[in-house]
Parts: structure tokens; C-alpha cells; sequence
């Protein structure tokens, strides 16, 4: 994050422009950019029942997508901020006793509502702020991967599996700054924490009909990062 910041300043000082803008009461702050879901992913143990098949666990890999952040400001130094982005595509994998597996991928939509304080605002210059918010983290478009169905097959005698995952409600805290280029454009930089734990149904199917569903806990708990412009209507 801290590369991040520094480039926005040297941006910002090769501009040349004069940093007069100030946030006030009203005003309606739109940002644009992209943004970067890192998952710090654990699990529950995976244990299939099969004697001599190691307990497994999860992992999630990072995306990048575009950004649209608006910000209504319902005082010089409170705002409300809504982070929306074009959906999110994560890998899964599943690992364990020496197995590292493809296991599927999952598609979400992340919106989350904070309140943010602007110690700046009313101030012209540069507009830090902290904020707490509250997520809300749809998934879609969950598949599992034919090297984990192979496994399935394998191992369990499957011939298909699906792959759910729980909507998930969670608290949320970020970051970020605004560096004004003029009147109305700057640059932003900012960082969430965000608390998504879901509950995973990975359901094994079988030739005569019959269904096997395994169900686990996840925890993605993702770095979120935004690098892009700002505009105050």
C-alpha cells in the first residue's frame, strides 16, 4: 500500500496543479479504478471418510477487477461510501498430506457500506480517512474443477460434483486518501479489511442417483486495495 501512496504523490507533484479542493457538507465524491480482493483464506478440515485420504483443507486466490465508489458527504467530516466493483472470479483449490488439488471457482459481488471520517474535511488539501463499514458478499456461479471431480471419481466412485457457497454478513474497516489534482479530480489510494466467512457444500453425485454432501467453513477475509481517480460533483 505504501507504493501505492507514493506513487499518487509523484502523480500528484508532477501535475504541478494547486490542491484547493475541500470536502464539504452535500458533495458527492465518485471514485473509479482498480481494485484487488486478497484473500487471507483458511478453512475447516475437509475429511471425505475415506480411510487412507488425507483431510483437506481450502485455499482462495486474489482478482482484480474495476472499481465505482461513490461518496456522499453528510457533513464536512462524515461520509458515506458504497464499494461496488464488476464482479469478482476466484480459484479454489483444496491441499492436504502431500495433495494439492484445482478444486473449482466461484464468482461474487462484494457491496459494502461504510461511514467514514475526513479529520480534513471542510480543510482544502489532501482528504485521509478512516472508516468502518458493514459487507454484504453474494456468490455465484460456483463450479468444480475436473481435477477435484477426477479425485471425487477416484477415491468415492463419483461422477459429478457441485460446489455451494453461503451469501456472507460481515464487518468491514478501511483506509484511504484523496489527493486533490485541482478543483475537482484526485487521486485515491485505499485499503479495506473485510470479515467474509462462508459455508461451503461440496456434494459428491453418484451414477445411481445418490448425493454425498460434505460441508465446511471458510473464511476469506481478504485485503481489498483500490488505486484510481476521484471526482467531486
Amino acid at each position: 500500500m505504501k507504493k501505492v501512496i507514493n506513487l499518487a504523490l509523484a502523480v500528484a507533484l508532477a501535475s504541478g496543479a494547486v490542491a484547493t479542493q475541500a470536502y464539504e457538507a452535500g458533495d458527492l465524491i465518485l471514485r473509479a479504478g482498480i481494485v484487488t480482493v486478497d484473500p487471507n483464506a483458511s478453512s475447516d478440515k475437509i475429511d471425505l471418510g475415506v480411510e487412507g485420504v488425507p483431510v483437506l483443507e481450502a485455499d482462495v486466490d486474489s482478482d482484480t477487477q474495476l472499481s465505482i465508489i461513490p461518496v456522499w458527504m453528510v457533513t464536512d467530516m462524515f461520509g458515506l461510501e458504497l464499494l461496488a466493483a464488476t464482479p469478482f472470479e476466484h480459484d479454489i483449490s483444496v491441499g492436504g498430506g502431500g495433495l494439492d488439488l484445482d478444486a473449482g471457482s466461484t464468482k461474487h459481488l462484494p457491496p459494502t457500506l461504510t461511514v467514514q471520517w475526513y479529520p480534513r474535511g471542510g480543510q482544502s488539501g489532501w482528504q485521509p480517512y478512516l472508516g468502518i463499514g458493514l459487507n454484504y458478499t453474494y456468490f455465484f456461479d460456483e463450479s468444480v474443477d475436473g481435477e477435484l471431480k477426477g479425485a471425487l471419481g477416484a477415491v468415492l466412485g463419483a461422477t459429478d460434483a457441485d460446489l455451494k457457497l453461503d451469501d456472507s454478513f460481515g464487518l468491514s474497516a478501511s483506509a484511504g486518501v484523496d489527493i486533490p489534482l485541482g478543483e475537482h479530480w484526485s487521486i485515491n489510494a485505499g485499503v479495506w479489511y473485510i470479515d467474509i466467512q462462508t459455508e461451503a457444500e461440496l456434494t459428491a453425485k453418484f451414477a445411481d442417483g445418490s448425493k454425498v454432501p460434505v460441508k465446511f467453513d471458510v473464511d476469506i477475509d481478504p485485503w481489498v486495495y483500490n488505486f484510481g481517480i476521484a471526482y467531486k460533483f
